[in-house]
């Protein structure tokens, strides 16, 4: 199998009430899974890696805004139709069903664990 381009979606604000170390974890465990992803010889993405620079670069000051708003799911969807697969993590979260969701409707693989995502050929050995 050739690496797929897989988007890690999972709980970012989802159950923190807004504080900013609960949100810190949850990224955290977004990158652990992506960090997997890619041990697995895909390359992973994070909604929130793409809509969080730019929220700040339009002037968003805090999460939750209405500027990172306006970035948070538009940016997550328009990478998602980019992406190959979808790796959907534990936790509570709208947004990443509707991550799932829009994968299904797109005909595209929806995971639910790290090793149903089939190994792909390192290309970077050749």
């Amino acid at each position: 199998m050739t690496p797929r381009l897989v988007l890690v979606a999972g709980p970012y604000r989802s159950g923190t009430d807004g504080d900013p170390a609960r949100i810190a974890a949850n990224l955290h465990r977004l990158e652990a899974a992506a960090l997997a992803v890619y041990r697995r010889g895909h390359v992973p993405m994070i909604g929130e890696w793409v809509s969080l620079p730019l929220a700040a670069a339009a002037g968003s000051t805090q999460v939750g805004d209405a500027i990172g708003e306006t970035f948070l799911y538009p940016a997550a969807h328009r990478l998602l139709r980019r992406c190959d697969a979808v790796l959907r993590i534990d936790g509570a979260s709208r947004g990443a069903d509707a991550d799932v969701a829009l994968a299904r409707q797109l005909g595209k693989p929806v995971y639910f664990a790290v090793d149903e995502i089939p190994v792909a050929q390192d290309e970077s050995a050749h």
